[in-house]
């Protein structure tokens, strides 16, 4: 069975919705199904077995696409459409899977070619306006929450990726077939990293032999780096020898945050590493004595929180709903969403080893038993049997 799936994002570069995309896929083919992939003119390559990447028109004047709501993305979004009708039209799919804001697209085509429609909701798309401060204008965020209110209603499944997105389907959409399929974390398939090569990259980097505390991910503003340098202050001044490494970011927020942390006095404990290949994850996560999630805001739950739940170390955590719909006490150090709580709950785990591997290993556990391949593939199953049984009953 052939689907067409519709993803308006940089196919692939290493961030969220992308990667998520990019695990669907490949749970899709594992499960025996094919999938013509429709998505934009920017990104790495990807092979799979199954898989078909077809790109809309590349604009000369657009080379890259920022996390979140752009101006870019509406031509880019113009001609993904076009892209995907012209499909339609050739090869006349039965299944329509779409991501983001392509919703819209898949609504609309799924009316005109009289096929099925499955949405992967991977945020709620009118608190990306605001959370992004796309614009603040009232009128435009209720005009947004109309259209994906539209969405979720003309869909005939629906993917969310973390509790409360399930919850606001529920919300808009009582009756709707909805299925909960949390992210799994991005080094799934990759062999661990060995001793010999952790121990070379800790003396490249000049980390000494102190503890490593590890942040992966974007570098937007609501992830709170702001905050995780001004408790690194604090941090050192009870453990010198104590380094942060941050894996990710643009070259222009790398550099912002770099001038951040001379001034707070902290350059010299603080290792800006840029975005590196998914395969070098494992070799950060073996290095790591603690992994931090510092966001500020939000209610998504971060996809490294899979990775790092499953690495077996200690997760420091700000307590907001985008992190404790995932982990606990039990799995997670949560403290407040301040400078003064990141520094607390620092010196609380490096003080406290015993504890710190409690938490990792209950965390481990949590991983294996819920977030691992083998359930994520389970779920999708699951989704996909609703999906395509709604044709048949049609």
């Amino acid at each position: 069975m052939r689907i067409l799936m519709i993803a308006p994002e940089p196919f692939l570069e290493p961030r969220g919705t992308p990667f998520s995309v990019f695990h669907r896929v490949k749970a899709l083919v594992a499960l025996g199904y094919e999938v013509d992939l429709v998505t934009y003119p920017i990104g790495k390559r990807v092979t799979l077995p199954g898989l078909k990447v077809y790109r809309a028109p590349r604009l000369p004047f657009i080379h890259k696409v920022k996390i979140g709501p752009s101006l870019a993305k509406f031509p880019l979004d113009a001609l993904l459409f076009l892209t995907a009708m012209y499909l339609m039209c050739q090869k006349r799919y039965h299944y329509i899977h779409t991501h983001e804001e392509a919703g819209a697209m898949g609504v609309l085509l799924s009316y005109l070619f009289s096929c099925q429609h499955l949405y992967d909701m991977h945020s709620d798309l009118s608190q990306q306006m605001s959370n992004f401060a796309f614009t603040k204008n009232p009128l435009l965020i209720r005009c947004v929450e109309g259209i994906q209110q539209w969405i979720v209603r003309n869909a005939d499944v629906v993917i969310a990726i973390c509790p409360d997105l399930k919850f606001t389907v529920e919300r808009l959409a009582p009756k709707k077939p909805v299925h909960l399929i949390e992210n799994v974390a991005v080094d799934e398939m990759l062999p661990p990293a060995s001793e010999e090569s952790t121990t070379q990259l800790r003396q490249e980097l000049r980390l000494g032999d102190g503890p490593i505390l590890l942040y992966t991910g974007t570098l937007e503003f609501y992830q709170g780096i702001d905050l995780l340098l001004q408790s690194a202050v604090h941090v050192h001044a009870h453990f010198p020898t104590a380094r942060y490494i941050l894996l990710g970011g643009q070259p222009e927020q790398i550099a912002t945050y770099q001038s951040l942390a001379r001034q707070l006095g902290v350059a010299e404990i603080i290792h800006f590493i840029g975005q590196r290949p998914v395969e070098e994850i494992p070799l950060y996560m073996a290095l790591a004595d603690i992994l931090l999630s510092p966001r500020s805001e939000g209610t998504n739950t971060p996809l490294k929180l899979y990775t790092y739940l499953r690495s077996g170390k200690p997760i420091l955590a700000t307590a907001i709903h985008s992190h404790t719909q995932v982990l606990t006490s039990n799995t997670g150090m949560l403290v407040a969403p301040t400078p003064e709580g990141l520094a607390q709950g620092t010196l609380e785990l490096l003080r406290n080893p015993e504890k710190a591997h409690v938490i990792g290993e209950n965390g481990k556990i949590m991983a294996n038993e819920y977030y691992s391949w083998t359930a994520f593939l389970e779920k999708n199953r699951r989704a996909y049997e609703v999906f395509t049984d709604t044709m048949i009953k049609k």
